[in-house]
């Protein structure tokens, strides 16, 4: 690392990943040791040694001045067991500073006096490290593959805690989704030995927290899985219309959940010829994939109830417990799968509930885009939850068709980076890999293949070094830009017009009709009046000619 290097880092500022320490005291080991501690036992990280906590370089102490193995030596001799850190000096013009970078740790870290800590985020956001407590290590180990706290047998479960109604609802919801034929023939016993569901010592079988979860009567998973709840909630305002909780077994929780959304399923319709495609305010598949996330990846360790709220205009998915070792919500299309509970992941693979691919998060994010809405977003997310937020405001209905055509042109569905790119271009006008890159969580290599086979297919032209929509594609937004001096007219003619009337008259969406209002509103063409549905546009006075001006003042206008 170089000192510009140096110094851009440490303008991103601390993060979870990123720490300052100062060397002025100077910096005593045991502070040092705790950090890289720290550090490791969440995602790994650097520590920047000579560092002011607001950003200032201030540089080492000159008791530390030594060379970079020394440091590394020391660390790796203090900590238990011992932290292959990597360490450098990088000189600046106040001295030199120390970067010392941890790897995330495979199994707990300590200091070799026995503190053992984690990196977290408190309620303001900010980066600290707090104790990793004992109850936590069984989830922290199962975040990183390490184990599997759904095989873990329940001591004092019996199989008369099992629900024979709910191996029934199992083996209909098996034919019904297509799942492992097999299991249909097996008698209960057999079924649960072949899903992991108990463990058998001698003649006595013990249910695993699968088991329980999956088949256990609601009495079992209340006494023996205290944490297991979920809520559905709708949510008008500060309104709640319906609030309810479950503690049932998993399999009835997948059905009521998605019951739930159905009788709820309003859908509009887009005609293209004598063709019908039906946008659904959900789309089914997605939020299969997203309530089957919810319950499988969360923490059964950790108390709080799943959460599924309908709002307004989108869908918030919550579940306790964060991201899984190695996934963040800038990689979730492309990190590896990574179940936090393999034995009830697997289970809902083998009863039909989910891809077999593990590439449920792309079935979410297709399911929004396909239906003219935006991506997921996972932005509330944090180190203790994962939500997922799904826009189900109106549909774009000339995207929809845009998405159609496209898979028209390409012969097969668009794939996600597609769907992600022809957005992008859509929304914005124009796109580059640059600019795609990250959307689509992929290099520039890999965006650039994306925009060229869309370009290729016809989707997309190469116009000015970005990627456009071709001419013919663009025509309303054309229109659109040449319909300012009809607007006007009309509104001379009518006092105002409303989004709904510009969209009908020159055949625009609604997203096209609220770009072009924004842009001439900003422009001081028109004006916005009211808000919500009730709001109209008005001419703004500028348009007056010398005369009329000279005229309005004359009347007080």
């Amino acid at each position: 690392m170089n000192e510009a290097e140096l110094r851009a880092l440490i303008a991103a500022g601390e993060t979870l990943t990123i720490e300052f320490k100062s060397d002025r005291g100077p910096l005593s080991d045991a502070d040092l040791l705790e950090t890289v501690v720290c550090l490791a036992n969440a995602q790994g990280g650097t520590l920047l040694i000579g560092v002011e906590d607001d950003g200032t370089i201030t540089g080492l102490h000159a008791d530390h001045r030594t060379r970079p193995g020394i440091l590394v030596a020391f660390i790796a001799s203090r900590t238990v067991p011992p932290l292959p850190v990597e360490a450098t000096f990088v000189e600046t013009a106040r001295g030199p500073v120390a970067v010392v970078m941890a790897p995330a740790a495979r199994q707990p870290v300590a200091t070799s006096d026995g503190r053992l800590v984690i990196r977290f985020t408190d309620v303001h956001g900010r980066p600290g490290c707090r104790p990793l407590y004992p109850y936590e290590l069984t989830g922290w180990r199962a975040d990183r593959g390490l184990a599997d706290l759904s095989a873990m047998p329940m001591p004092e479960a019996t199989w008369a805690d099992l629900d024979p109604l709910e191996f029934a609802r199992l083996r209909r919801m098996v034919e019904e989704n297509r799942g492992d034929a097999a299991l249909l023939e097996l008698s209960d016993e057999a079924v649960a030995r072949a899903l992991g569901l108990v463990r058998s010592e001698g003649n006595v079988l013990t249910p695993t927290l699968a088991g329980l979860l999956l088949i256990g009567k609601q009495s079992a998973l209340h006494e023996h899985v205290p944490a297991h709840e979920v809520a559905f909630q709708v949510l008008r305002g500060t309104d709640v219309a319906v609030n309810e909780f479950r503690r049932w077994p998993l399999l009835r929780i997948h059905e009521w959940l998605l019951q739930s959304l159905d009788v709820r399923n309003e859908e509009q319709e887009l005609m293209m010829g004598s063709f019908r495609v039906g946008v659904p305010c959900y789309d089914r598949r997605g939020m299969r994939e997203a309530v089957n996330n919810a319950l499988i990846h969360r923490d059964y360790a950790r108390l709080g109830a799943i959460h599924l709220q309908l709002h307004g205009d989108f869908a918030l998915l919550t579940n306790p417990g964060g991201f899984v070792s190695g996934v963040r919500a800038d990689n979730l299309l492309t990190a590896t799968p990574h179940p936090r509970n393999p034995l009830l992941a697997d289970a809902f693979k083998r009863v039909g509930l989910v891809e077999r691919t593990g590439r449920g998060v792309s079935i979410i994010y297709y399911g929004q885009l396909s239906n003219g809405r935006p991506a997921p977003s996972y932005d509330r997310s944090s180190e203790t939850s994962v939500a997922v937020n799904l826009d189900t405001r109106p549909a774009d209905m000339g995207f929809v068709q845009l998405a159609v055509q496209g898979s028209r042109a390409l012969g097969r569905s668009l794939g996600v980076d597609e769907l992600l790119a022809l957005w992008q271009v859509w929304r914005e006008g124009a796109s580059d890999a640059v600019a795609l890159a990250p959307i689509i969580q992929q290099d520039a290599a890999r965006a650039t293949d994306t925009l060229t086979r869309l370009a290729d297919a016809g989707l997309l032209a190469f116009k000015g070094r970005v990627y456009r929509l071709p001419s013919e594609t663009a025509v309303k937004t054309v229109k659109a830009g040449d319909a300012l001096g009809a607007v006007l007219e009309y509104v001379q003619t009518h006092g105002r017009i409303t989004r709904r009337e510009v969209m009908a008259l020159w055949d625009l969406t609604a997203k096209q009709a609220e770009y072009w209002l924004r842009q001439w509103v900003q422009g001081g063409k028109l004006q916005l009046v009211g808000s919500g549905r009730s709001a109209y546009y008005t001419a703004t006075k500028v348009h007056e000619t010398p005369k009329e001006n000279r005229i309005n003042s004359e009347l007080g206008v």
